[in-house]
């Protein structure tokens, strides 16, 4: 048996490497990864925590979140998608000039 402690470790260096790559990548897809990374990670952090307490409620809330994440997905891979059609590139940096 796994203690619980492993898996709240490894869920903090999964977070960790997402919140870095959303903070240092430029690329749109990879930020999208990133954010998956770090939803993911709090999920691992929910079934361990669910699997210590003998309760099902954690993966209740898993299922939930998993939910948002694919929404997420589609809806920012449809932007990317738009924003490449009409500007031809997806830089980061580039984005402000789609203001108004």
């Amino acid at each position: 048996m796994v203690p619980v402690d492993y898996y709240i470790i490894l869920s903090a260096i999964l977070f960790t490497i997402g919140a870095m790559g959303v903070l240092i990548r430029r690329n749109p897809l990879i930020i999208f990864m990133s954010i998956e990374l770090m939803l993911n990670a709090g999920n691992l952090a929910f079934v361990a925590f669910s699997n210590m307490y003998k309760s099902f409620n954690g993966q209740i809330f898993v299922f939930f979140v998993i939910a948002v994440a694919a929404a997420e997905v589609a809806v920012g891979l449809a932007l990317i998608v738009e924003i490449f059609k009409t500007k031809k590139n997806i830089n980061i940096d580039e984005m402000n000039s789609l203001k108004g």
